[in-house]
């Protein structure tokens, strides 16, 4: 069936009839489709802003989506968006044509962002949250004018494990990028069906399809940066016991309050003696990470 230009989306056309190509979509698709029924994502009628950057991440995000879509697994609208920030040499016209040749319906919009992130930035500082900040208002912003109910992002379960990470080592808190989250003014669902998702594999796909790939210039060329140091590190572990990710990130969601040490979360000061098993692992007053 897969081989069936008919039965397929057009972002499907061209892919490679090996075995382990075969394994590699059938698996992204389960990950992907176990992420929206795990979280509660998919709401039939609801219209999504699948954002699109050109990387490999939301390559394979926006095909896997539309691939749910056209089998009616999906029950939502589709709307792909690019956010042109005005990077130098940010080839504006590869999405759009690659989006139009595809049958994918999309907005690409300008906004100078780069402008303003180095105006505000000093030499050698790092821009990567100033960026994400005036990407995601610009983002929102686009939902509402659209009528959609969530804005849709390529973060891939490597992304929230580094995020986990980094406000360990960093931030002196336990939190990440959770799949689902509503934005602070309450109107937007934030959605992350990669979340189950290997970084290795939306590279592998990505490659396979041999999508055109647009590098980012801003912050992917700056060294030494936080996010980059701890992915070095979960390499490192990974190749010395294979699995590690996997394991890491199950045990995000296998969170004991009453094993850590938040009274904000767990009611130690109610403890008493005399009542074994009765500790509450999930209290219902649980917060969400920010």
């Amino acid at each position: 069936m897969l081989d069936d230009a008919d039965d397929i989306h057009p972002l499907f056309y061209g892919a490679p009839k090996s075995t382990e190509f075969r394994k590699l979509r059938k698996r992204l698709v389960q990950q992907v489709r176990e992420a929206i029924d795990t979280y509660g994502m998919a709401r039939p009628g609801a219209r999504w802003l699948v954002c699109l950057s050109g990387g490999k991440d939301s390559y394979t995000l926006l095909a896997v989506l539309h691939e749910l879509k056209w089998r009616g697994l999906l029950p939502v609208d589709l709307l792909a968006c690019n956010l042109d920030q005005g990077q130098p040499g940010f080839p504006s016209t590869v999405l759009p044509e690659f989006l139009a040749k595809m049958g994918v319906e999309h907005r690409v919009e300008y906004q100078d962002t780069y402008s303003v992130v180095t105006s505000k930035i000093k030499p050698g500082g790092t821009m990567c949250s100033l960026c994400s900040r005036l990407r995601r208002g610009n983002l929102y912003r686009i939902a509402r004018e659209e009528g959609c109910e969530a804005v849709v992002l390529g973060h891939h379960r490597d992304d929230i494990l580094e995020t986990f990470f980094m406000n360990l080592f960093h931030g002196g808190r336990l939190a990440t990028m959770p799949p689902k989250l509503v934005n602070e003014e309450g109107d937007l669902f934030l959605y992350r069906p990669l979340a189950f998702v290997a970084e290795a594999d939306c590279d592998r796909f990505a490659r396979a399809m041999n999508y055109p790939i647009i590098p980012c210039d801003l912050c992917g060329s700056q060294e030494g940066l936080q996010r980059a140091q701890v992915k070095k590190l979960l390499d490192e572990w990974e190749l010395r016991s294979p699995g590690r990710r996997q394991v890491m990130f199950r045990a995000l969601m296998n969170v004991r309050p009453s094993h850590l040490a938040d009274p904000g979360i767990f009611d130690f000061l109610g403890l008493a003696l005399g009542k074994p098993g009765e500790v509450e692992e999930n209290p219902k007053h649980l917060r969400l990470p920010d």
